[in-house]
């Protein structure tokens, strides 16, 4: 591994950000079994000196819980940092469509203008920085025309309070309405070795327009890590409980593609999990990927799998391996 990390472009904004980014889901705590903020902390920041420049983030993660520790934890690195944040799930209005609860109150996907006016100041308050790098719409909502979204994503680019548009967890339609109504220059989808729905059409279409593709759940919320095995047990509010994606019959099966990627991984002097992120970014269409972190040590493995580039020979060994192992896969 003695190449430089791999860093790309968000869409057509002229921002470059490592290939390779922290997603603070877990950190947030929310559905992860609850969190450490000294080692969230530590966390972003081992990622940041491991050459992490994308950070991503969200109101939603643990209602404002993960954006206040990153925003505690890039205090002084600021200027080493793309950082990525959402809008869209709100819980200050009960306007446009109910989405969960969070703690016995309701949280809607709602993006209206003035809701996302509202968040952004929110964001930047929690965050304690001036501007957003990124701003994403984190669900869509079916009350609110893509048009309107855009208008008020359009204004704060404009006043300079972020600094470029995407959406998430979206369809090709919805793509299309973004483009219509402005510049969106990424999407963030969950792709993996286990989910690869967007090949078929958004791939295409997002390289066809300029837009960026950032992956989620690059390794299957720890499936494809190689560390979760058919004996672990996860307990409380963590969502892998009863994800039957974590049935023991598939960690049989994903332990059995973890065999046969190791060699490769061995030849490169790279675990297992650093072999399948680099997968992942070697994909057509796949600009960026999101990896989950809760401590330093876990930071720096993701981070150094930007330095790992596959040759064509094992990006199709691997590729092999997976249809064989992973295509009956539950859930």
């Amino acid at each position: 591994m003695s190449h430089e990390m791999l860093k790309r472009e968000i869409g057509r904004s002229g921002i470059e950000a490592s290939a390779i980014g922290l997603g603070t889901w877990a950190i947030g705590g929310w559905m992860w079994g609850g969190t450490d903020e000294a080692r969230s902390i530590a966390a972003i920041q081992a990622s940041i000196e491991a050459g992490v420049s994308l950070i991503d983030t969200a109101p939603a993660y643990g209602q404002g819980v993960a954006e206040e520790i990153v925003g505690k934890a890039i205090k002084d690195r600021r200027d080493k940092v793309v950082l990525a944040t959402k809008c869209g799930l709100v819980w200050h209005t009960q306007k446009g469509n109910h989405f969960f609860d969070y703690d016995g109150a309701p949280v809607h996907r709602y993006l209206g203008k003035d809701a996302i006016i509202y968040e952004v100041e929110q964001s930047l308050t929690r965050l304690g920085i001036d501007y957003i790098d990124h701003y994403i719409t984190h669900w869509q909502d079916p009350t609110t025309p893509i048009a309107e979204t855009m208008e008020a994503l359009e204004q704060l680019k404009t006043q300079g309070k972020i600094r470029s548009i995407g959406a998430s967890n979206t369809t090709p339609l919805d793509v299309r309405a973004y483009l219509e109504a402005g510049q969106l220059d990424a999407v963030q989808e969950e792709y993996s070795m286990v989910n690869r729905v967007v090949e078929a059409e958004m791939a295409p279409l997002c390289h066809e327009n300029g837009v960026s593709i950032l992956s989620y759940s690059s390794l299957a919320l720890g499936l494809l890590t190689g560390k979760i095995g058919p004996d672990r047990v996860f307990e409380g509010d963590d969502q892998r409980k009863d994800n039957p994606r974590f049935s023991i019959a598939n960690r049989e099966k994903v332990a059995r593609l973890m065999e046969a990627i190791a060699p490769i991984a061995e030849a490169q002097g790279a675990t297992k999990a650093q072999v399948v992120i680099a997968w992942t970014l070697q994909q057509p269409g796949i600009t960026f990927s999101l990896c989950g972190a809760r401590d330093a040590t876990q930071a720096v493995e993701n981070a150094k799998a930007g330095l790992l580039r596959l040759s064509a020979d094992d990006i199709a060994r691997i590729s092999g391996a997976a249809g064989t192992h992973l295509s009956d896969l539950d859930g």
